[in-house]
Protein backbone atom coordinates (compact mmCIF):
# COMPACT_ATOMS: atom_id res chain seq x y z
CA UNK A 1 0.00 0.00 0.00
CA UNK A 2 1.52 3.32 -1.05
CA UNK A 3 1.44 6.24 1.31
CA UNK A 4 0.15 9.64 0.32
CA UNK A 5 2.73 12.33 -0.21
CA UNK A 6 2.25 15.34 2.05
CA UNK A 7 3.49 18.86 1.40
CA UNK A 8 4.12 21.92 3.55
CA UNK A 9 3.26 25.16 1.76
CA UNK A 10 3.40 28.89 2.46
CA UNK A 11 1.02 31.47 0.98
CA UNK A 12 1.64 35.21 0.93
CA UNK A 13 -1.49 37.29 1.42
CA UNK A 14 -2.15 40.76 0.02
CA UNK A 15 -1.18 42.30 3.37
CA UNK A 16 2.24 40.54 3.06
CA UNK A 17 1.46 38.14 5.89
CA UNK A 18 2.43 34.49 5.47
CA UNK A 19 0.15 31.51 6.01
CA UNK A 20 1.56 27.98 6.42
CA UNK A 21 -0.40 24.80 5.79
CA UNK A 22 -0.14 21.17 4.72
CA UNK A 23 -1.89 19.21 1.99
CA UNK A 24 -1.61 16.19 -0.26
CA UNK A 25 -2.55 18.38 -3.24
CA UNK A 26 -1.15 21.90 -2.95
CA UNK A 27 -2.73 23.17 -6.19
CA UNK A 28 -6.21 22.05 -5.10
CA UNK A 29 -5.73 23.48 -1.62
CA UNK A 30 -4.47 26.80 -3.01
CA UNK A 31 -7.57 27.04 -5.21
CA UNK A 32 -9.73 26.39 -2.14
CA UNK A 33 -7.98 29.17 -0.26
CA UNK A 34 -8.43 31.51 -3.23
CA UNK A 35 -12.14 30.71 -3.39
CA UNK A 36 -12.58 31.54 0.30
CA UNK A 37 -13.09 27.87 1.23
CA UNK A 38 -9.81 27.40 3.04
CA UNK A 39 -8.45 28.80 6.27
CA UNK A 40 -10.36 31.62 7.93
CA UNK A 41 -7.05 33.47 8.28
CA UNK A 42 -6.87 34.12 4.53
CA UNK A 43 -10.43 35.37 4.10
CA UNK A 44 -10.36 39.05 3.16
CA UNK A 45 -6.61 38.93 2.52
CA UNK A 46 -6.70 38.29 -1.23
CA UNK A 47 -5.08 38.26 -3.64
CA UNK A 48 -2.90 35.44 -2.40
CA UNK A 49 0.21 33.86 -3.90
CA UNK A 50 1.79 30.46 -3.32
CA UNK A 51 5.41 31.27 -2.44
CA UNK A 52 6.79 27.99 -1.07
CA UNK A 53 6.08 24.28 -1.14
CA UNK A 54 8.09 21.25 -0.14
CA UNK A 55 7.25 17.57 -0.32
CA UNK A 56 7.56 16.02 3.12
CA UNK A 57 6.23 12.49 2.83
CA UNK A 58 4.28 11.26 5.81
CA UNK A 59 1.40 13.13 7.44
CA UNK A 60 2.99 13.19 10.90
CA UNK A 61 6.20 14.69 9.55
CA UNK A 62 4.22 17.33 7.66
CA UNK A 63 2.27 18.24 10.80
CA UNK A 64 5.45 18.59 12.85
CA UNK A 65 7.15 20.74 10.21
CA UNK A 66 4.05 22.91 9.76
CA UNK A 67 3.98 23.50 13.51
CA UNK A 68 7.69 24.37 13.54
CA UNK A 69 7.31 26.88 10.68
CA UNK A 70 4.29 28.50 12.34
CA UNK A 71 6.34 29.01 15.51
CA UNK A 72 9.09 30.91 13.68
CA UNK A 73 9.24 34.71 13.60
CA UNK A 74 8.34 36.33 10.30
CA UNK A 75 11.95 37.07 9.33
CA UNK A 76 12.76 33.34 9.45
CA UNK A 77 9.70 32.53 7.33
CA UNK A 78 10.81 35.22 4.87
CA UNK A 79 14.24 33.53 4.66
CA UNK A 80 12.60 30.17 3.96
CA UNK A 81 10.57 31.75 1.16
CA UNK A 82 13.30 33.92 -0.37
CA UNK A 83 15.95 31.21 -0.36
CA UNK A 84 13.54 28.32 -1.00
CA UNK A 85 15.24 26.54 1.90
CA UNK A 86 14.88 22.76 2.03
CA UNK A 87 13.47 22.17 5.49
CA UNK A 88 14.68 19.24 7.58
CA UNK A 89 12.05 17.14 9.29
Amino acid sequence: MSQQRWFVYIIRAADHSLYTGISTDVDRRFEQHGAGKGAKYLKGRSPIKLVFEQEIGEHGDALRLEHWVKQQPKHIKEEIVSRQVVLAY
